[in-house]
């Protein structure tokens, strides 16, 4: 069950730019972790009020989740590809990025009124 969820403060890229940006991280994200693709989940939150170090410049949070572990290896690797994509997609620079990677326990997510652990 990956998560990938992107919040920006950027506009909203015309509707085509985002479903090509949500399939690509869909499709990424199935291939760094192993998994699937019929389990991954993705968003993306546009024109939300965002600072960072002290300026209101274009700045992106995404927010990874996976049931397992996922090792430093894969993190650093997904790290360099996702804020490659968001700074070529998006326009953010990739020191303006935060990624933050959750290890998850089956049990505590939730799918087809059961769960994965």
């Amino acid at each position: 069950m990956p998560l990938i969820k992107v919040q920006s403060s950027v506009a909203a890229p015309d509707a085509g730019v985002v479903e090509e940006l949500l399939k690509s991280l869909s499709q990424k994200l199935a291939k760094h972790l192993g998994k699937s693709e019929s389990y991954v989940m993705t968003s993306f939150e546009p024109d939300l009020k965002m600072s960072f170090a002290g300026t209101f410049d274009p700045v992106c949070y995404i927010e990874i989740k996976s049931v397992g572990k996922m090792s430093s290896a894969q993190t650093k690797t997904m790290s360099q590809d996702f804020c490659q994509q968001i700074q070529d997609t998006l326009g953010v620079p990739k020191n303006r990025v935060y990624i933050e990677f959750n290890n998850s326990e089956g049990m505590m997510w939730g799918w087809n009124s059961s769960t994965f652990g």
